[in-house]
């Protein structure tokens, strides 16, 4: 299992190496919110939407441990957490919220946003990579600045 910091890469074929993903850390409830929030939109017609299907996958190779047993440095669902784009060196401080509480001008990205499922189950110091219509973009986590699990809050 990688160790704090370890660069994590988002695709399985890497330079025409496979790279098997580590397993993101979940709590049972965020789970059930999330994989009912996968099926509410796939009986609204939502079928083959690339955010559900990339949300699905993460979800697929979960971890599930309980909120009390969550470590603290891990991204989780309303976790506020500052980011540093690896390669322009841009801060970014964001709430990872649910689709319905997202509002960027406020810092709350849903996690349907390419950049909330990339960062959600992931630990401070790990570096996220994904695809992007430019190239591949590099966020390193840098800071839990607020995780709900950590604060005793385990209704959020």
């Amino acid at each position: 299992m990688p160790k704090k910091g370890d660069l994590i890469l988002r695709g399985q074929l890497t330079r025409g190496v496979i790279v098997k993903q580590r397993d993101i850390f979940i709590t049972m409830f965020d789970k059930e919110r999330l994989e009912e929030l996968i099926e509410v939109a796939e009986e609204f017609g939502n079928h083959r939407r690339k955010d559900l299907e990339d949300l699905e996958e993460e979800l697929a190779t979960a971890t599930v441990v309980s909120p009390k047993a969550m470590p603290p440095d891990v991204v989780t669902m309303n976790t506020k957490v500052m980011l540093r784009d690896v390669d322009t060196l841009e801060e970014m401080t964001y709430s990872l919220v649910f689709p319905k509480d997202a509002d960027i001008d406020a810092g709350n990205i849903s996690v349907l946003a390419p950049i909330g499922t990339a960062i959600l189950g992931y630990r401070e110091g790990d570096i996220v990579e994904w695809p992007v219509p430019s190239g591949i973009r590099r966020i390193r986590i840098e800071k839990i600045l607020y995780q709900p699990e950590a604060s005793g809050d385990f209704h959020l």
